[in-house]
């Protein structure tokens, strides 16, 4: 299963306290170290898109604390820092401020959360006046941030269309996924990829009239299309109505985000074996106004999955 949204709760180490300490020699002053500094959380890019799994059943995520300091100015061990491994596409949003982190390239690397800086031991506090300091710091507390995290494909094209429109059946075919196919409604119920040449395919699954408001399988996929360069719109020719199917679709990605009706989009009719030639012909006419470039297709027929290769 692939999880593309959580919240989860970050927490930096805390510093560590200062020691109060003195030179066993009578009279040789204050010797308490420093306590070490908490470890920070940073955030590092990966291609693995499962990445996100990591946080099924973990919700909070603590660096190490600073250990304190000791006698003979013995400064404490800083806490070692930790990265938290994002999939390319992940969105990190704080909850209270709205402080957001971007992972967009594998490798990418952000600080999200600094830990808490060791409190100074008494001999940092030794002066002419005041000889003997009874006292030291305590260690500072690292940042908690709570964050909204959201995983977005990154693909080059994304397979659209209404539920069993043969969107699956066409990534099994052009790139080997062994996607789950059947003849019946949200079959699909995550997003899935697959690679033809270095071109990475995503088929989102399907919508239906509404789906911008949260109907169906709602919005939780359209967010995938959004970083995605060039729509394949699917469309059963099994439909009595071609161009209302397109238009459905076409509104729904329109309500939620109009930039998405700006993208290359082309058009594939998909199941072209159940249909005379005759009959293809007509279906054809009905979407000539959306002045798109309009693909045939069977899965078992090699000479038109050939063809649509050629656009990858």
């Amino acid at each position: 299963m692939l999880l593309d949204h959580t919240v989860v709760t970050f927490e930096a180490g805390h510093g560590g306290a200062g020691k109060v300490s003195y030179y066993p020699r009578e009279n040789a002053g204050p010797d308490g170290g420093n306590g070490g500094k908490g470890g920070d959380i940073y955030a590092v890019g990966i291609s693995d898109l499962t990445a996100l799994n990591q946080f099924s059943h973990r919700k909070l995520i603590q660096a190490p604390n600073g250990q304190p300091g000791d006698g003979n100015r013995m400064f404490g061990k800083d806490g070692e820092d930790i990265e938290i491994k994002f999939p390319i596409g992940t969105k990190l949003v704080e909850q209270e401020t709205k402080e957001t982190f971007e992972i967009n390239q594998v490798g990418d690397r952000a600080l999200i959360c600094k830990g808490g800086l060791g409190g100074r031991g008494n001999f940092e506090f030794k002066s002419p006046r005041r000889t003997t300091p009874m006292f030291a710091q305590k260690g500072l507390p690292g940042d908690n941030k709570t964050f909204i995290i959201d995983l977005s494909l990154i693909a080059d094209f994304g397979l659209i269309g209404l539920p069993n429109s043969g969107k699956s059946s066409l990534l099994n075919e052009l790139t080997k996924a062994n996607v789950k196919v059947a003849n019946y409604p949200f079959t699909t119920l995550e997003p899935n990829l697959g690679v033809i040449g270095k071109k990475v395919i995503a088929d989102i699954p399907g919508l239906i009239e509404g789906a911008s408001q949260g109907k169906g399988l709602g919005i939780k996929f359209l967010k995938h299309i959004e970083k995605v360069e060039i729509l394949l719109h699917c469309i059963s020719l099994e439909s009595e109505d071609l161009l209302q199917d397109y238009k459905l679709i076409r509104t729904e990605l329109g309500n939620f985000n109009q930039d998405l009706l700006t993208k290359k989009e082309i058009i594939i009719l998909t199941k072209s074996d159940l249909v005379t030639e005759e009959i293809l012909k007509e279906k054809i006419k009905q979407l000539k106004d959306t002045k798109k470039e309009i693909i045939i297709i069977s899965i078992y027929n090699w000479d038109s999955l050939e063809t649509l290769k050629k656009f990858f």
